[in-house]
């Protein structure tokens, strides 16, 4: 080693002494997860405690909530079940072509389908499949998310206009409905009656003269059989009927 680089070397060792000599020794120091404040967090949610069961049939929130259980729909696959409600409300009396609720101050009644069977309907009469809504309270006015439509327990309206005769003259009257192969429920459904309806449930309808249906929201239930467990306090009337026999009013 010449004595240049000798000298050169010996600087550069000096240089990183004293620099390693000038660092202070730092030390950790542990700092905790958080600044020792309570986050603000939102109330625990209140679960709804309902029974999905009353007795052997399903209640109304209860096949609701299955039905959207991927675990728990394929209880529905190809069974009849029953489920138990409340009527809250019937189409007939907003009978529209397109099944819609009609315009405030307009008048909707199925006036082309209100007649007697055997008589033809006019021409563009589409009056849709008779339905009631079932839901878990008497009270509910939300029948498109919280209620379940009930369809196939009568193919047509004069079916309905003919039983409803029928009943005013004998009160034990039953009435057969060809297309659906079963009597036509007696007492006829009506808004405030609780029922027991046993058939087939699920996202699709298509038991019906007028075509199928679909309603992934609550489902339709297919009626084989109708039991009313508790009365109403009115009879079914169709709009435009005159009955002796005259509902009650609640």
């Amino acid at each position: 080693m010449t004595k240049p680089t000798a000298i050169a070397a010996g600087i550069a060792a000096a240089a990183l002494t004293l620099s390693a000599c000038s660092q202070k020794e730092v030390t950790y120091q542990p700092e905790p997860a958080y600044s020792g404040k309570r986050p603000s967090l939102p109330a625990v949610p209140t679960l709804p405690n309902k029974a999905k069961k009353e007795g052997d049939s399903y209640t109304v929130w209860g096949a609701m909530h299955d039905l959207r259980s991927e675990v728990r729909r394929v209880d529905f696959d190809g069974k009849e079940v029953s489920i138990v409600g409340y009527i809250v409300k019937t189409n007939y009396d907003t009978a529209c072509k397109d099944e819609k609720a009609p315009e405030e101050g307009e008048e909707c009644v199925p006036k082309c389908a209100v007649h007697k069977e055997g008589k033809a309907d006019p021409e563009g009469c589409a009056a849709p499949t008779p339905t009631f809504w079932i839901a878990e309270s008497k009270d509910e006015k939300d029948h498109h998310t919280k209620a379940i439509p009930v369809k196939g327990w009568a193919s047509n309206f004069a079916k309905i206009y003919s039983f409803i005769e029928a009943l005013d003259k004998d009160e034990k009257a039953e009435m057969q409905d060809v297309f659906t192969g079963s009597n036509l429920p007696k007492p006829l459904p009506v808004v405030g009656a609780k029922v027991k309806v046993t058939g087939a449930y699920g996202e699709t309808f298509s038991g019906a003269s007028g075509g199928s249906a679909s309603n992934p929201r609550t489902g339709i239930l297919g009626a084989k059989k109708i039991e009313t467990t508790e009365a109403a306090a009115i009879i079914a009337v169709l709009p435009g009927m005159k009955v002796s026999n005259t509902p009650k009013k609640k």
